[in-house]
């Protein structure tokens, strides 16, 4: 079964890399104007449980990559070195029904499921739900279509991936930017405030509440542009919750942001319970 009822159709090495532009895998309408919170949602090991990257390597001949091409990653410059991967993958003849049927078989995270149910049968005036992920199009939509959950985001921006004439899955960078502490092909902070931004002027007022839901270091930096009235839902003991205990701990008051350390989606689900029932 899927989410909605019907039949389904950390620190790795090399570690993942993120980038920013206005690239967005997503509907292309301005989302409704009457939402009260806005809530973004990061991709691996926040939504599924694993790194989609890593799982691809199982569609490749023998389940591994050779070891001349792991050591072509560089810290910094993940996303070329997945761009590599893929050509490997194409140029060893694997299908895209073999890539895609790899994804759609990643579990969810604990409790995740349960989430987009409770976001689903919400009102619909309560959340705008938005994913920012350093994966891709076509990993992140295969997935979200496969549990029936796709229609619930209304952006999705991430690394655009379609396959060529050739069968090769053709991996682009989201954007460029200067942060220093993001990868080089995407800045979550960038991406967040940028929408949000846009978001206000198209609404005439900014979201009461801004909730984010993720687990890695590229979604720290997201987070601390978020207010005391936002809450950053952070995996627990992953790198996003282990950063957010050394700034509050190093430089207590600059993290503004209310925390709430997460196992499960239930954990996520319970807060926003107690906020969508405030008038």
């Amino acid at each position: 079964m899927n989410c909605f009822g019907s039949p389904p159709g950390k620190d790795v090495t090399p570690p993942r890399s993120r980038r920013s532009t206005n690239n967005m895998a997503a509907n292309s309408a301005t989302p409704p104007s009457d939402r009260r919170f806005l809530i973004i949602f990061d991709f691996d090991e926040t939504i599924v449980n694993e790194s989609s990257d890593d799982v691809v390597v199982q569609a490749a001949p023998g389940q591994n990559l050779p070891a001349w091409l792991k050591d072509t990653y560089r810290p910094g410059h993940y996303n070329e070195y997945m761009q590599r991967v893929l050509a490997y993958m194409a140029e060893k003849g694997v299908p895209e029904s073999a890539i895609r049927s790899v994804i759609e078989k990643i579990p969810a995270s604990p409790g995740m499921l349960a989430l987009f149910q409770f976001l689903r049968h919400r009102p619909p005036q309560d959340f705008e739900v938005v994913l920012v992920s350093d994966a891709n199009t076509f990993f992140i939509e295969s997935w979200l279509r496969r549990v029936g959950a796709r229609q619930l985001f209304v952006k999705i921006f991430t690394n655009p991936a379609t396959f060529d004439k050739d069968g090769r899955l053709v991996l682009r960078p989201f954007h460029s930017h200067s942060c220093l502490r993001c990868p080089e092909n995407m800045c979550k902070q960038v991406i967040l405030r940028d929408y949000v931004m846009r978001r206000t002027q198209e609404r005439g007022r900014p979201f009461q509440r801004v909730f984010y839901v993720g687990d890695g270091a590229n979604d720290f930096c997201p987070s601390l542009i978020l207010g005391p009235r936002d809450t950053a839902f952070a995996r627990r003991d992953y790198p996003m919750h282990r950063l957010i205990t050394e700034i509050h701990e190093a430089r207590p008051g600059e993290f503004k942001a209310v925390t709430v350390p997460w196992a499960s989606g239930d954990d996520v689900v319970e807060r926003l319970r107690k906020h969508a029932e405030e008038k």
